[in-house]
């Protein structure tokens, strides 16, 4: 079975996993930085694996979703230099098996369309993908597999910076739990506005997709703050933290004929 590397580069974190066949091996979230060149990339990825007891000429392909452009000229260079292998990059002309019922499919991000596939493989449709990444987004898929759009809307994590940095008295805060949503004081009323605010809005757009589909529809969500909303929420069903990186898996097999 081939070893391969999956990369999902998106604006505040890059997910990176190795597979042999279906079997994820081992899986990183390291910080995006569109300043870091290809060399350094290279060398990042070089510690990672020798951590781990991998070598980068263990990798036989690499498949990389990307949502920030100017990285992926630096990742595809970075490939090829350490890792000795051409990227397939997820874009027009890759074979995803999934019709998208978009005006203009090509503005459908990577991301999101990788999500789709790996959902629907995974608990076919009709389905609805949340992703908390720097936005949040909101995927529909048919009962027959097809894509039909979503909405977009700010993520956690800039709303609650632009709150800090729009409103001189309020501090960073820590995004946790909260314990009630009447707060005591400003980081309890900050961290219950934030939360059972994103709480609100995910059950309420997934409520109007659900409509909007008909009948009964499973939810799923990922990102990295899939687990704090969903533990609040009245319509998601499932966290699947690696949604993503399987997504990337699914697709590559569907391009190679493994």
């Amino acid at each position: 079975m081939q070893v391969i590397l999956v990369l999902d580069i998106g604006n505040t974190n890059i997910v990176a996993g190795i597979y042999r066949g279906k079997k994820l091996l081992i899986h990183w979230r390291i910080s995006t930085d569109r300043d870091r060149t290809a060399d350094e990339y290279g060398i990042l990825f070089k510690n990672l694996f020798a951590y781990e007891g991998y070598k980068l000429r263990d990798i036989k392909a690499v498949v990389i979703a990307s949502v920030v452009p100017p990285l992926m000229l630096t990742f595809e260079e970075m490939a090829e230099k350490y890792l000795g292998v051409t990227p397939l990059v997820v874009g027009p002309g890759v074979k995803t098996g999934m019709d998208i019922k978009y005006d203009s499919p090509r503005e459908v991000g990577a991301d999101r369309i990788v999500n789709a596939v790996a959902a629907y493989e995974k608990y076919g449709g009709p389905l609805i993908v949340v992703d908390f990444g720097t936005a949040t987004t909101f995927d529909a898929l048919s009962a027959e597999g097809h894509y039909l759009g979503g909405a977009i809307a700010p993520g956690i994590g800039i709303s609650t910076e632009a709150l800090f940095q729009k409103a001189a008295k309020l501090p960073r805060i820590e995004l946790v739990k909260p314990t009630r949503v009447i707060g005591k004081n400003t980081v309890a009323s900050m961290q219950a506005g934030i939360v059972f605010g994103f709480v609100g809005q995910v059950d309420e757009i997934v409520r109007r997709m659900t409509r909007e589909l008909g009948g009964e529809v499973y939810v799923v969500a990922t990102g990295g703050l899939a687990k704090l909303i969903a533990a609040e929420s009245a319509t998601i069903h499932t966290v699947d933290p690696l949604l993503t990186i399987e997504g990337l898996r699914v697709i590559y097999e569907r391009n190679s004929g493994d």
